[in-house]
């Protein structure tokens, strides 16, 4: 019997962000997956123009009672994603509350998607409320502005790194947290791994996962407080939506609590949580690499090069550019289920991460 997800994110009728970049690569990975919308949009808002509806907090309130009523809300793991306002997040914190005390040993994987680049995709007042409820996931997949936004660090070095990842461990109570992809500045690239050192580019970013230690006071003097590990990998040119979406469910679908058997390409020294990430990072990378490729294809107006001047005097400039940067997640399911061969980018252990100055 395959597992079944519960997915609260949002919903476009065209192109694949949101739910529309998760529910379908984890049902070709075997789950069954219920959907719960946040927004039902058109498109991305990338498009510059977009409209729909956003689900009330009546709204969400309505069909999680009627699912419990049908028995239909036992998921043995959860996904939540894009949730616009504090009001409609208030009331899936409380479903989240609920199914984890129905069942402890629910799958949480929360992506508090605040925004990117510095600046805020939701309202404000989602953020305590994001705060107040870290403690019930089993994993949060931010990005380095919504780890920035949770914890109130600007991750500038590794020092900061380390103040940020123990606030989401000690203070929030967080077991594993993936930091989905963060720039490689040269405080941050100094104290990485020899092996994920220069000569690479610049413009490089690294992946982090982080599980907690339980009994970390007792493994090494100072403790590490978790098992840390990086990947590099270079930044593909250009604007792609849906990728963190698409990322995240790919943790939770590879993730299991206990460790597998790893194949002889791996690196000894493994967590379930880095297999999970390792896994995901690989297809999310290999998807993109892949969408890429397809432009190529395309006329030449719908490759055109990010350029906001051009944009705001020709606004079809930047819908036909997004139309053809959508991931072609239908074309490549292929390496969503795993049958084609692609390079799995194997995460390394920071060894040192909690003891380096």
């Amino acid at each position: 019997m395959s597992e079944r997800v519960l997915s609260i994110q949002s919903h476009v009728s065209f192109g694949y962000v949101g739910g529309k970049a998760a529910v379908f690569p984890l049902q070709c990975l075997g789950y069954d997956v219920d959907v719960v919308n946040s927004v039902n949009f058109s498109n991305h808002s990338g498009y510059g123009r977009f409209g729909g509806s956003k689900a009330t907090p009546e709204d969400l309130i309505k069909i999680f009672n009627l699912m419990e009523q049908n028995g239909l809300l036992s998921p043995s793991r959860l996904l939540t994603g894009y949730i616009p306002g504090g009001e409609a997040l208030t009331v899936i914190a409380q479903l989240a509350k609920k199914l984890r005390s129905n069942n402890p040993d629910l799958i949480y994987l929360l992506d508090p998607v605040l925004g990117d680049s510095g600046k805020l995709y939701v309202s404000p007042d989602v953020v305590p409320i994001y705060r107040s409820i870290l403690p019930l996931a089993t994993i949060i997949t931010p990005n380095w502005f919504e780890v920035e936004t949770l914890t109130e660090v600007r991750l500038t070095n590794v020092d900061a790194l380390r103040r940020a990842l123990a606030i989401l461990h000690e203070q929030y109570r967080v077991p594993h947290v993936v930091v989905s992809s963060m720039p490689l500045v040269p405080p941050v690239e100094a104290g990485l791994p020899a092996i994920l050192r220069s000569p690479k580019s610049s413009e490089d970013l690294i992946c982090i996962s982080s599980s907690f230690i339980p009994d970390h006071s007792k493994r090494a003097n100072p403790p590490e407080l978790s098992s840390v590990f990086v990947l590099r990998f270079p930044c593909l040119p250009g604007y792609f939506s849906g990728v963190g979406d698409l990322f995240s469910a790919l943790v939770l679908a590879h993730y299991r609590p206990s460790l597998p058997t790893l194949p002889q390409s791996a690196p000894p020294t493994q967590t379930p949580l880095s297999i999970a990430t390792s896994h995901a990072l690989s297809k999310t990378f290999s998807i993109l690499e892949f969408t890429s490729a397809q432009l190529l294809s395309l006329p030449e107006e719908e490759r055109t090069l990010t350029d906001d001047e051009a944009d705001g005097a020709d606004p079809e400039r930047k819908v036909k550019r997004m139309r053809g940067r959508e991931l072609k997640l239908i074309q490549g399911q292929d390496i969503l289920r795993g049958e084609r061969p692609i390079e799995t980018r194997w995460m390394a252990a920071w060894e040192d991460f909690w003891h380096s100055k």
